[in-house]
């Protein structure tokens, strides 16, 4: 299912808070009078002098060395055209976004307001001291050609522009394994390529490095076929002419191998694509409209291997794939250019990693049950976790081997885990989250549906596939708030507990709920009277079937809607209490925080419990648990009743749960300082188990350390995640976003999916 995106939530998104999508933000130490002495003056003298008297010890003492300058002048922006320089940074800034996501490199964008080629390249050529490498982007033809010759002969750092290389690259691997696939020799095939600009040539050079041949290749710009008899033909399109009467981009389609469009949408029929050769291979690149719909080409030719720019269709052909992984390995031995020899190893490697067995996470994300080497995937996936650690060194490798590389790579199995570190811990585990959800959608109760917010995460939910929402409350300010904010949520289904039309249901569920509650203090008026509070009647919808999660208590005390929770859907048979639990997003990975939202202040014996159900719901994540329990104390360093607490709560777990990997009593900072935990306390399990669960004495500390973490410390909080029901119910906090109410949707979809996995 393609996203839906509307213009309105574009803007919103580009707009909210600080304008844009990039900050510069410090690596070092800038709180005290002596951290900005020692950044600026007087301190800032001594790197200065160093690089004076060596320019190569600029790579020590800044960030030159993850530093990439992505450089436009605007004039072929997307499929927008010449839209200006400033029109152009939306785009810049979301590429930096991509290089700091898929390869931890830092980039200044840079818009240049010329046209003329000679201001371009000398104002690139004098930021050399400023950059480790430029991405030249979104520059129109013939003068990005000229751009990047001129920059890469007088440049000493590595230049591309991707809109040459890169899916020159990504299509060459492609294609590589799709000739594989039906046995044919890239040298004998026939091409028909459909455009001649920067990556229709880029992307015919790099086929030709790989074997193809020129004399095999069709190519068609706007005029027709490029034939050597035509008029002032430009130099870069002379060695694709043929010299044969002009033909018909229908008539060179006959008996072709291959089709490579960069042109535009709805060129090509399905007569034409039925025309080609036995097991034809058709890259219809052009973005968002192919040059023929995929869902036509695979009804022309059951025998196809297709591939699009789409991520809704299997095989895209996407940049991301390849520029932060090139411009990674090219940083890390500060190679001199990115030569043919490196864009070949990427190629390659792309290639290769399509052939080794997919991880789950990848399967996931796509809807897979097991994504393997065939017609459908002839290239990895943009989200594949591998692609860092096995495009960036082998580009890294062929810099060395061609002699453009000033800083060798000694320990490929030092570099390897360097980059693993560049990844993070499990930072796609949200991604994962989401499209697992996508799955398999699950009806999902709003129980507070009369709220702005509320209202958003169900369009936003709806829109993607994650869960299908049912709205409870007033139907008339409802609509309302849909109208006034321009929502769009046709056919969604709309509840009002309260309504007349409502009240055999509100008699059933009160039946059903005095049966439950009979002994525990209601009679049969009380539970048919507050079956017209949407939190009850919500409770019951679930209790009874009619769907499968519920959200609730972005304008309630959180008491008064776990109540209904509690008392009509329960605790699982195993279960002795519920606990509340917060996913924190760090730079570092996902860390868990329990109890953060339920028990005020556990014993000994709910310490153990709530720190079981904790891992039960990661390990449902695909992560391993690697639990700390903390205190102020460490270890046994005091005798308080807090720190016994603690401390005989693990004992107990051990005794009890010997397959977790838990420890403590501990501190915080001692649980995240490995060095310090190996000097001082080798026994722990830990040791070298950096953990990913944190257990608090109370509920005061947990709540109290999400907010702090969320709020100063920059990590995204999802939750709470409320453990230990039958059915999925979370009650959010006060005042959640829009963005944290389509997490929490989507774990409850995940967890739902995973209840009926088990009947």
């Amino acid at each position: 299912m393609a996203n839906i995106i509307r213009k309105e939530d574009a803007l919103e998104y580009h707009a909210k808070g600080r304008p844009g999508k990039i900050e510069v933000v410090s690596t070092k130490e800038t709180k005290t009078q002596r951290d900005l002495a020692l950044a600026y003056s007087p301190g800032v003298a001594e790197p200065c002098m160093e690089i004076h008297e060596n320019p190569e010890d600029v790579y020590k003492y800044t960030a030159k060395g993850n530093l990439v300058g992505v450089i436009s002048n605007g004039t072929a922006v997307l499929g927008l055209g010449d839209i200006g320089p400033e029109a152009s940074k939306p785009v810049m800034e979301g590429k930096g976004i991509l290089f700091k996501i898929f390869a931890d490199i830092d980039v200044f964008d840079i818009e240049l307001n010329t046209k003329n080629i000679d201001e371009f390249v000398n104002t690139v050529k004098i930021l050399e001291p400023t950059f480790g490498g430029i991405n030249l982007e979104d520059i129109k033809a013939p003068e990005c050609f000229e751009i990047e010759e001129r920059l890469k002969k007088i440049m000493n750092i590595p230049i591309m522009h991707d809109d040459q290389h890169g899916t020159a690259i990504i299509s060459g691997a492609a294609l590589l394994n799709a000739l594989e696939l039906v046995n044919k020799k890239i040298e004998d095939v026939k091409f028909v390529i459909s455009g001649a600009g920067a990556s229709a040539i880029s992307c015919c050079k790099i086929y030709i490095a790989l074997g193809a041949q020129a004399k095999n290749m069709y190519m068609f710009d706007s005029k027709g076929l490029i034939t050597s008899d035509r008029e002032e033909l430009d130099e870069r399109k002379i060695i694709f002419a043929k010299d044969c009467a002009n033909i018909s981009l229908e008539e060179a389609f006959v008996g072709a191998d291959i089709f490579i469009g960069l042109s535009k949408g709805n060129v090509v029929s399905k007569e034409m694509v039925q025309a080609m050769a036995e097991n034809p291979i058709v890259f219809a690149l052009a973005n968002p409209t192919p040059e023929i719909a995929y869902e036509e080409a695979i009804a022309a030719r059951p025998d196809i291997i297709m591939a699009t720019g789409r991520s809704d269709y299997p095989n895209q052909v996407n940049n991301v794939l390849g520029f932060p992984y090139i411009f990674r390995g090219a940083l890390d031995v500060r190679a001199t250019t990115i030569n043919e020899e490196m864009k070949l190893a990427a190629v390659k490697a792309l290639a290769e990693l399509t052939k080794k067995p997919v991880p789950d996470i990848v399967n996931v994300a796509y809807n897979e049950k097991s994504l393997q080497f065939g017609p459908t995937y002839i290239i990895p996936k943009p989200i594949d976790p591998r692609l860092l650690v096995t495009v960036a060194p082998a580009v890294a490798k062929a810099a060395m081997d061609s002699g453009v590389a000033k800083y060798p790579i000694k320990n490929w199995d030092a570099y390897e885990n360097e980059l693993y570190k560049r990844l993070g811990s499990d930072d796609n585990l949200l991604r994962y989250i989401i499209n697992k959800a996508k799955q398999a959608p699950k009806r999902v109760i709003f129980a507070e549906a009369e709220n702005l917010k509320i209202l958003k995460a169900a369009q936003i939910v709806n829109d993607e596939g994650i869960a299908i929402p049912i709205l409870l409350g007033k139907k008339e300010k409802i609509n309302a708030l849909i109208e006034e904010h321009g929502l769009q949520l046709e056919n969604i289904q709309i509840i009002d507990p309260k309504c007349d039309s409502m009240e055999d249901k509100r008699y059933e569920y009160g039946q059903k709920f005095f049966e439950k509650r009979q002994r525990k203090g209601y009679n049969l008026y009380e539970a048919k009277k507050v079956m017209r509070e949407r939190a009850y009647f919500g409770s019951m919808m679930l209790a009874n079937g009619e769907a499968d999660a519920l959200i609730s208590g972005i304008t309630r005390k959180y008491q008064d809607m776990l109540r209904p929770a509690l008392q009509i859907i329960g605790m699982k048979k195993e279960v002795k209490r519920v606990a509340g639990m917060y996913m924190m997003l760090t730079k570092k990975g996902p860390i868990f925080f329990a109890d953060a939202s339920v028990n005020f202040n556990p014993t000994e014996d709910e310490l153990v419990d709530i720190t079981v159900l904790a891992a039960k719901e990661v390990e449902n994540f695909n992560i391993k648990p690697r639990i700390a329990m903390l205190s102020y104390s460490n270890f046994g360093s005091s005798d308080s009743a807090e720190a016994i607490l603690v401390r005989n709560a693990v004992a107990k777990l051990k005794a009890t749960h010997p397959e977790l990997i838990v420890d403590g009593e501990m501190q915080a900072s001692v649980a995240f300082n490995q060095e310090l935990m190996k000097e001082n306390y080798p026994f722990s399990a830990l040791v070298n188990e950096t953990p990913n669960v944190f257990i608090f004495p109370n509920l005061s500390a947990g709540n109290i350390a999400y907010n702090l973490l969320q709020e100063i410390g920059g990590a995204e909080a999802i939750g709470p995640i409320l453990l230990g029901l039958n059915k999925p119910v979370h009650v959010l906090q006060l005042g959640s976003t829009v963005r944290q109410i389509v997490n929490m949707v989507a774990i409850s979809v995940v967890e739902a999916q995973l209840k009926s996995s088990k009947k």
